[in-house]
């Protein structure tokens, strides 16, 4: 299994408008960009930074600074399977990062 590390050269937490803490580029980045890959533990019920992925059947509490990525219907990034997370398009600096976590979310 590969080491969980986040791109801190490229991201920091601040407050955010969305909610509470968000994750934002201190510097631009360009579409593709691997930001990350989260260190996480298995969850055994929903709760906040838990990640429900594709498959619905293993839940992970994500514990680095990726949790603070919050929810938007059009989003600049994406969490993988793989816990991955990477740029969907390019991101200006002081740009939060955001990833859309279904459409239940509000």
């Amino acid at each position: 299994m590969s080491k969980a590390f986040v791109r801190d050269d490229l991201v920091e937490v601040g407050r955010s408008p969305v909610h509470g803490k968000g994750l934002f580029a201190r510097t631009d980045i360009e579409e593709g960009t691997l930001l990350g890959l989260c260190r996480a533990q298995p969850a055994r019920k929903d709760g906040p930074h838990v990640l429900w992925l594709d498959d619905g059947e293993k839940p992970v509490r994500v514990t680095c600074k990726l949790r603070y990525i919050n929810h938007d219907r059009k989003p600049n990034v994406a969490y993988y399977e793989d816990l991955t997370v990477e740029a969907l398009r390019d991101i200006r600096a002081g740009e939060e990062l955001l990833h859309h976590y279904g459409d239940d979310w509000g």
